[in-house]
């Protein structure tokens, strides 16, 4: 028997053809391309969502409410409150003051003025307080509609255009005469 033939009919054929471990290699290498390309474009997406709150990250004990200069002022219905902040770049502040059943907010930036908000102790244009600073604001309760003693105050930062969540808020709100702040 002649030798080509005893390797056909051993399975020994001269075709050519893949043998299982480079089949297997290149089903691994197929698969790792294909994790890659997933991942790319997983990561880009995550990455573009992850910048819009980005800005917000770890800000909330930067942008605070002053306790010791945050007081109702019953006869003259005013409520006078203090914003802090930290090491931090704040385009503008989102206040919400609820009394009475309702709420009203307003924003505090640069220059801008609100009808019943004015700084504290003086009155003219609006100011955001800067980096490591903290300014005073009063608001007159009867311009913003609002009756009573106030329920709660909240501020919200808006850092790079994004509004972030409540920062800070105080439920406790004292009187000005038992602060002795007048």
């Amino acid at each position: 028997m002649s030798i080509k033939r005893k390797n056909n009919l051993l399975g020994n054929s001269n075709k050519k053809g893949i043998s299982a471990i480079i089949a297997t290699v290149l089903l691994i290498a197929l698969a790792v391309a294909a994790i890659a390309i997933v991942w790319v474009f997983v990561r880009n997406m995550v990455e573009d969502r992850l910048g819009e709150a980005g800005a917000c990250f770890e800000i909330y004990d930067k942008v605070t409410l002053n306790d010791q200069f945050t007081c109702y002022g019953s006869e003259d219905e005013e409520i006078i409150f203090s914003i802090s902040i930290g090491d931090v770049e704040v385009d503008e502040i989102l206040v919400g003051i609820s009394a009475g059943g309702k709420s009203k907010s307003f924003r505090i930036s640069e220059g801008a003025t609100v009808e019943y908000l004015d700084m504290w102790p003086s009155s003219g244009d609006l100011k955001l307080p800067g980096k490591n600073e903290g300014l005073t604001y009063v608001l007159d309760m009867r311009g913003a509609e609002l009756i009573g003693a106030p329920n709660i105050i909240q501020i919200s930062p808006v850092i790079k255009g994004t509004q972030c969540d409540v920062s800070d808020s105080v439920v406790q709100i004292d009187s000005c005469i038992s602060m002795g702040i007048d």
